[in-house]
C-alpha cells in the first residue's frame, strides 16, 4: 500500500515537472515569436526610413539642380534681355543714373533708325559674300585634306599631320603681322580676297573631319576600289553622305566664323565698300559731338545677333551631332 502510495506520487511530482517543462518551452517559443515579430518590424521601419532619406535627398538634390540651372539662366539671358529693353528706350532714359529695367516709352522705329543709321544692308551683303564663298571654298579644301589623311597612303603622312596639329597650339594672333604684310605686297587690302583666302585653311576643321572619316569601314574603300571607283566618286557618293552631320557643323561653325571677326577684318578691309557687320556697327552711331546713341547701337546689334540666334536654335542637335561623332573611333 505504502509502494502504491508512492508509486502515485512520484508520477504525480513527473506529470506536473512535465507540464511545468511544457509550459515553460511554449512560453519560450511564444517569447521567441514575439522577438522575431519585433526584429521584423523594427527592420522594415529601418527600410522605410532609409528609403524616404532617399527620397528626401533626391528631392532636394532635383531642387538644388534646377535652381543652380536658373540661376545660371538668368546670368546668360540678362545681357540679351538687357540688350532688347535698352533698344527700345529713349537715350534720355538709358542715361539716367538708376537705371529701369523695362521701358517706360516702346521706341520700336530704333530699329528702323539703326537700319538706316549703319546701312545695315550694304553690312549685310558683305558679311554674306564673305561668309557664303569662304564657307564653300573652306568646306572644298577641308573635305579633300581629310579624306586625302584618312584614307590615302603617302609617304609621310602622319609626319605631315602632326606637323599640322602642332600649327593649332600656336596662337592665331601671331600670324597677324606677317599676314598684313603678305596681303599689303600683294595689293589684296580693302578687297574681298584679303577677307577670304587667309582663312580658308582650319587644321581644326580637318583634324575634325578626318576623324569621322575614320569611324567610316576601310573595307568599303577598299571594296570600291577593287569594282573600279575612282577616289572622288567614292568620297562623294560614300564618304560625305555619312559624315553628312560633321559638315553641317563645320558649315555652321564656319559662317559663324566669318559672321563674328572683327580683328582682321578692321585691320584690312575697313573702307565703306568691304566693311563687314562687326566693323560697321563699331562707330555708325557716334555722332559728331562724340556722343554714342546707345540705344539705337543696342537695336542694330539686335538685329545682326538674331540670324545667329535662329542659326542656334534650330541647328544646334547638328552642332553637337557632328562634334560628338567626330570625337568616338569605332
Amino acid at each position: 500500500m505504502a509502494d502504491d502510495m508512492t508509486k502515485n506520487n512520484s508520477t504525480l511530482q513527473n506529470d506536473k515537472m512535465e507540464i511545468k517543462s511544457a509550459v515553460e518551452n511554449e512560453a519560450f517559443a511564444t517569447e521567441g515569436v514575439e522577438i522575431k515579430a519585433l526584429k521584423k518590424t523594427m527592420k522594415e521601419k529601418d527600410m522605410n526610413r532609409v528609403v524616404i532619406t532617399q527620397k528626401v535627398m533626391k528631392v532636394m538634390v532635383q531642387v538644388f539642380l534646377y535652381l543652380f540651372l536658373c540661376i545660371m539662366a538668368i546670368v546668360v539671358l540678362f545681357p540679351f534681355y538687357w540688350m532688347i529693353i535698352s533698344s527700345l528706350k529713349t537715350l534720355d532714359e538709358y542715361r539716367l543714373s538708376v537705371p529701369t529695367f523695362w521701358p517706360r516709352q516702346l521706341m520700336l522705329h530704333n530699329y528702323a533708325d539703326a537700319f538706316n543709321t549703319a546701312s545695315l544692308g550694304v553690312l549685310f551683303k558683305n558679311t554674306m559674300i564673305v561668309g557664303i564663298v569662304s564657307t564653300i571654298l573652306s568646306l572644298v579644301i577641308t573635305v579633300l585634306s581629310a579624306f586625302a589623311f584618312a584614307r590615302l597612303e603617302f609617304k609621310g603622312k602622319n609626319t605631315l599631320f602632326a606637323a599640322l596639329l602642332a600649327t593649332m597650339m600656336i596662337p592665331g594672333e601671331l600670324f597677324t603681322i606677317t599676314n598684313y604684310q603678305t596681303v599689303t605686297n600683294l595689293g589684296w587690302t580693302n578687297t574681298y580676297r584679303v577677307l577670304i583666302i587667309p582663312f580658308l585653311v582650319s587644321v581644326f576643321y580637318i583634324y575634325l573631319l578626318r576623324q569621322n572619316f575614320l569611324q567610316i569601314p576601310n573595307e568599303l574603300y577598299l571594296a570600291a576600289k577593287v569594282d573600279g571607283t575612282s577616289d572622288l566618286k567614292y568620297l562623294w557618293r560614300v564618304m560625305i553622305p555619312l559624315a553628312l552631320p560633321t559638315l553641317i557643323s563645320i558649315t555652321i561653325l564656319k559662317m559663324m566664323g566669318a559672321w563674328n571677326s572683327y580683328i582682321w577684318p578692321r585691320l584690312v578691309a575697313n573702307d565703306e565698300k568691304h566693311r563687314l557687320i562687326t566693323n560697321g556697327l563699331r562707330n555708325a552711331f557716334t555722332e559728331t559731338t562724340g556722343d554714342v546713341n546707345y540705344p539705337q547701337q543696342m537695336a542694330a546689334v539686335a538685329l545682326v545677333s538674331f540670324p545667329l540666334f535662329l542659326v542656334f536654335v534650330f541647328l544646334r542637335k547638328y552642332i553637337m551631332k557632328g562634334v560628338s561623332r567626330s570625337g568616338i573611333k569605332g
